[in-house]
């Protein structure tokens, strides 16, 4: 959140100061001032604001918000004189704060954009401009579907084979090799024919050898040059900010860490299923992972995944648009982002 300008003001003992923010500020610092009038009582800070109510979407009325009060500070002449703070005063919202003991206090801070950037994941065109564009009513009876009953293939376009490798598959004889095997005339070891029923049970079992090892292969993570093989999808879990994270896929590439500049395919939804955003075809979406260039959901929920991976992640609306919401997308909404990582650096 950017500081766009200073911001300051005074309560007085016994005095009561509503305020209705014209846009969100950030208090950074209260203080006892230079003149006091008991130099030895304890001065507390109350604030009372309305609370935060989850908009769920059913209901065309807002739900009426409950008044809570509670205590920022106390400060004490010579003991405790300033409190340092990073609370959030949301924009068009009353607050009223109050002074309980003798002196006066003085809250300092600034004016903030709270808005996250007007850019990708939710504003990305990309998809739209290219003659193969991704249309929402193609994927509508997709999305809504349990992401772990769905093709992986399917769900998104393979677009960089050299990351993910290519699975070294078991070579097949030849039909003109088999054909000719089996026509010549079945030999021991010794080079002496053998009875057919010797020649039968041999076959039955080269077969049933043959069986066990497709199963073994079956069973066994095929690994490419330079890779792992694939881990086990891990159970949801739950990280910074109230982020919700389950690996449906889990790559064999490297991991992601903040500072990265990572590769996405992602489809996003409401928690109605609405669909508000996507990327599946064409160039995918590239940020810097952890330096506040999209949601603080996605800094926080992208860590860790593995090139090649595909998560889900239940994104609270602190970590999203928050309150005021964006288009598309109403205040409160908890988003959910069904997402592979493609590539990083």
């Amino acid at each position: 959140m950017a500081s766009i300008g200073v911001w300051s003001c005074s309560v007085g003992p016994k005095e009561a100061l509503t305020l209705e923010t014209p846009a969100a500020i950030r208090i950074t610092n209260i203080a006892l001032g230079d003149v006091l009038a008991d130099s030895s009582a304890r001065t507390s800070l109350k604030l009372t604001y309305n609370a935060l109510i989850k908009d769920d979407g059913e209901d065309d009325e807002p739900a009426e918000q409950p008044t809570l009060s509670t205590f920022i500070c106390a400060l004490t002449p010579g003991k405790i004189e300033q409190f340092s703070t990073t609370l959030v005063l949301e924009d068009k919202e009353e607050y009223v704060f109050e002074v309980v003991g003798p002196n006066t206090l003085y809250l300092t801070g600034n004016y903030i954009d709270d808005m996250p950037p007007d850019m990708p994941p939710f504003d990305d065109d990309s998809d739209m401009d290219s003659e193969d564009a991704f249309d929402l009513q193609d994927v509508s009876s997709d999305v809504e579907m349990d992401p772990n009953d769905l093709d992986d293939d399917a769900r998104f376009e393979e677009i960089d084979e050299a990351v993910h490798g290519s699975a070294k598959k078991r070579g097949r004889e030849s039909d003109a090799g088999e054909a000719d095997k089996l026509s010549k005339k079945q030999k021991a070891e010794s080079g002496k024919a053998v009875k057919p029923d010797a020649a039968d049970a041999s076959d039955k079992k080269e077969k049933k050898k043959d069986k066990k090892e497709k199963k073994k292969d079956k069973e066994t993570p095929v690994k490419t040059d330079g890779e792992k093989a694939e881990k086990k999808p891990a159970a949801e879990r739950e990280v910074a900010g109230g982020v919700k994270i389950k690996d449906t896929k889990v790559g064999t590439g490297p991991a992601a860490k903040k500072g990265n500049t990572v590769s996405m395919r992602y489809i996003g939804k409401l928690q109605s299923g609405k669909v508000f955003d996507s990327n599946t075809k064409g160039k995918p979406f590239t940020f810097h992972l952890g330096k506040g260039e999209v949601i603080k959901g996605w800094d926080e929920g992208i860590v860790g995944m593995h090139v090649g991976g595909e998560r889900l992640l239940t994104i609270p609306a602190a970590m999203g648009y928050g309150k005021r919401g964006t288009d598309g997308i109403p205040g409160n909404s908890t988003l959910i982002f069904e997402v592979k990582l493609t590539d990083l650096k």
